[in-house]
């Protein structure tokens, strides 16, 4: 059963699983090696992939571990992330249509727990809570964050787009209820949240990757997010994708795009 908490919004992602599974940045292979060089992984442990969505962490990481398992409260996601698995003929992974709140003892113990993009949308102290009796005495927590924000970002391609957003969905940044949400900041940092939590302990590793897009698979990566739901647009849907295209089009005629984006991995362990 899973655990009701009011500020859970199951409209989250909807309608974006099948974009987000094929035009989310895919992590580097770099990353993986590095954790798993840094957690010695030979390939014994179990990985707790918490908020898996579409698999993008569970996946290219399960063959450093004997067992995977990703919980994500989406079904579209899930759905997603099993049908790539059964393509792969990868067989050690098993997805569970639930929330982070209810995790519970019954998974087991794991070795690491991986948050990709997931950590924000969580009630933080709950989860580090429950996680305390999941993780064996040297594991760890992994918050993975890709500095691709489009809100935040300087590029001038990337301000167009917003520019293009904001014409079409109003000034403020839209997240779930149809669209009738709006996206509130975190009033405490994730550091600031495991400082309190019994992973106190924290370390911080780096990334840098090439991420090239071209306008389709950014109009996909836009349909991805909780900002930019493909039911947001409604009937101006053709209209928003005709004026995005023309508008970054006059910022860079080839329609290729390519930044450097750095993946920081939080990595927090039991306190002292």
């Amino acid at each position: 059963m899973v655990t009701t908490v009011s500020s859970y919004d199951s409209t989250l992602f909807q309608g974006a699983a099948w974009y987000y599974a094929r035009y989310r940045s895919k992590y580097p292979q770099a990353l993986f090696d590095l954790l798993a060089n840094t957690f010695q992984l030979d390939g014994k442990g179990r990985l707790l992939d918490l908020g898996c969505g579409a698999g993008l962490v569970a996946i290219p990481f399960a063959n450093r571990f004997a067992e995977v398992v990703g919980i994500d409260p989406d079904a579209d996601m899930l759905k997603e992330a099993q049908e790539q698995t059964v393509s792969e003929g990868i067989n050690n992974i098993r997805w569970i249509h639930d929330r982070a709140e209810s995790i519970s003892e019954d998974l087991g113990k794991f070795q690491l727990v991986t948050m990709g993009r997931s950590f924000h949308w969580m009630q933080r102290e709950l989860v580090l809570a429950k996680l305390d009796s999941l993780l064996v005495d040297n594991g760890a927590i992994v918050i993975l964050k890709t500095n691709e924000n489009v809100w935040e970002s300087e590029h001038p391609w990337k301000k167009t787009v917003i520019e293009v957003v904001k014409r079409w969905l109003g000034e403020r940044r839209r997240t779930g209820q149809a669209g009738e949400g709006t996206w509130k900041p975190l009033e405490e940092s994730h550091e600031q949240v495991l400082l309190r939590s019994p992973f106190s302990r924290l370390g911080t590793y780096e990334v840098k990757f090439t991420q090239s897009w071209t306008i389709d698979s950014y109009l996909g990566y836009i349909y991805s997010t909780a900002f930019g739901l493909p039911s947001f647009f409604g009937d101006n849907r053709e209209k928003f994708e005709q004026d995005l295209k023309a508008s970054l089009l006059a910022v860079e005629p080839s329609g290729e795009f390519t930044e450097e984006l750095p993946v920081t991995a939080l990595v927090a362990w039991r306190g002292a």
